[in-house]
């Protein structure tokens, strides 16, 4: 889920008109009256250098001269946070304003910006091409698990006979590619219909094909919001609502393809999907023994490769960083301070790196977008008890997850499973508790 427009003083969208600050005395009365409704004000800020305006926006240096910044005022809310924007917010409407909600030491700022948010439409026509290409993609994928499923059942030639209708046969990758686009497509309109339950703008999801290069047949799919969030309750209840819908569908999807897949001794050579703490839950449920043990292993079909791909792919997108929705639901939680985590998971994806080269092009992606996050206009209103039960679930679903190895080759002779599915195991409860531990200290 990415976000459009920041929602920072110093990255806003280029149509927002631009105003200099610092006359507060020169057409900002209408707008005092207007703070003075929801909040005492003990002071006004008048100029860009003040260090409690610098905290307040985040910013490391003095803002432009030029930015759109109106005014800001300093003292104590009279109604509740989340009260209080909504009443100046619709008051500042009449103004084609937008207000800020900080708090610096226990002292509420107001920042008043000029020019509201107002997002052009877009057409579907670009979704819609890219799902019938992702559907392709995935029916390509599917159809090369039937036809390995094929060559072990009744012969190579058989399966040969069949490739060779080409795209005729692409049916039997059905099964997959409906389980996938299900998985993703939950985790996608989660959060659509999240954020137009809040009256957000955002976009139809883009997912995004990859045939013959993602051994998943494509590389998920994404929304756009086109509008900051209002506040930390709106953050979490988007960000959260994506990987909590796509797993309601995996783990059934998962367990109906894990009873109909099979248990054989492991092929030298053979690529192993990796075990999260749920997957090796579910396998253990469905088989009743931890697999793999280092001689027999279950071969997948398509649809329990399609619910450990879910599995997977919302481990990815919880990873609390950044844009990525645990980012979002880290932020939500603990406000700024989700920031601080950012080395911390860089240190690990880059620990991940060195033990397999499946995590290079994730590593890369935190490197450019881990440190932006989704600010939302109000970040003086906090959670609810619910949403904060809400958001320590999505940290454990990440926890349990998680797939430090995503493939490994199977070996020559007898796998040591020991230390590999002891790493694989307890790295993610490790990466977990970090992320609990975080959301503790808020």
């Amino acid at each position: 889920m990415l976000n459009e427009p920041a929602s920072s003083v110093e990255d806003r969208p280029s149509a927002r008109p631009i105003v200099r600050y610092g006359l507060p005395e020169d057409g900002n009365a209408e707008i005092r009256q207007m703070v003075m409704t929801v909040m005492t004000i003990e002071r006004e800020i008048a100029s860009l250098k003040d260090p409690r305006l610098l905290r307040a926006i985040g910013a490391t240096s003095t803002p432009r001269e030029q930015t759109p910044i109106r005014a800001v005022y300093e003292g104590q809310l009279m109604l509740d946070a989340e009260t209080a924007y909504s009443k100046l917010d619709h008051l500042l409407l009449t103004l084609d304003a937008l207000p800020l909600f900080r708090e610096v030491d226990g002292k509420h700022i107001v920042i008043v910006m000029n020019g509201r948010i107002k997002p052009s439409k877009r057409g579907w026509w670009l979704n819609a091409v890219l799902f019938v290409a992702t559907l392709v993609s995935v029916l390509l994928l599917g159809l090369n698990m039937a036809l390995n499923e094929i060559a072990a059942a009744e012969g190579v030639a058989a399966a040969r006979a069949i490739s060779e209708r080409g795209l005729l046969e692409l049916w039997r990758g059905a099964p997959y590619a409906i389980a996938i686009l299900l998985i993703l497509g939950a985790h996608e309109l989660g959060h659509y219909f999240a954020a137009r339950h809040h009256k957000i703008s955002v976009t139809l999801p883009y997912f995004i094909p990859a045939p013959f290069i993602s051994p998943i047949g494509t590389f998920g799919a994404f929304i756009q919001l086109r509008e900051p969030m209002r506040n930390r309750k709106v953050l979490l209840d988007v960000g959260a609502a994506g990987p909590l819908s796509g797993l309601i569908f995996a783990i059934p999807i998962l367990f109906i393809g894990l009873a109909t897949s099979t248990v054989a001794t492991i092929t030298p050579g053979g690529v192993l999907e990796g075990n999260s703490l749920l997957y090796a839950l579910a396998k253990t449920i469905t088989f009743g023994r931890f697999l793999p043990d280092g001689m027999m292993d279950v071969y997948v079909n398509q649809l329990a490769w399609a619910g450990w791909t879910g599995l997977l792919v919302t481990a990815l997108n919880l990873i609390p960083i950044g844009q990525l929705d645990g980012g979002h639901i880290l932020y939500a939680l603990i406000g700024d301070r989700a920031r601080r985590l950012y080395f911390p998971v860089l240190g690990i994806m880059v620990l991940l790196v060195l033990v397999t080269d499946a995590w290079f092009f994730w590593l890369i992606l935190l490197l450019l977008f881990g440190r932006v996050y989704a600010t939302p206009l109000d970040m003086i209103t906090k959670l609810d008890a619910r949403r904060r039960g809400i958001a320590l679930l999505g940290l454990i679903v990440f926890a349990v997850t998680f797939v430090p190895v995503p493939f490994s080759v199977a070996e020559a002779t007898s796998l040591p499973t020991l230390p590999r599915n002891s790493v694989e195991l307890l790295l993610p409860l490790a990466v977990g508790l970090i992320a609990l531990w975080a959301g503790r200290r808020r």
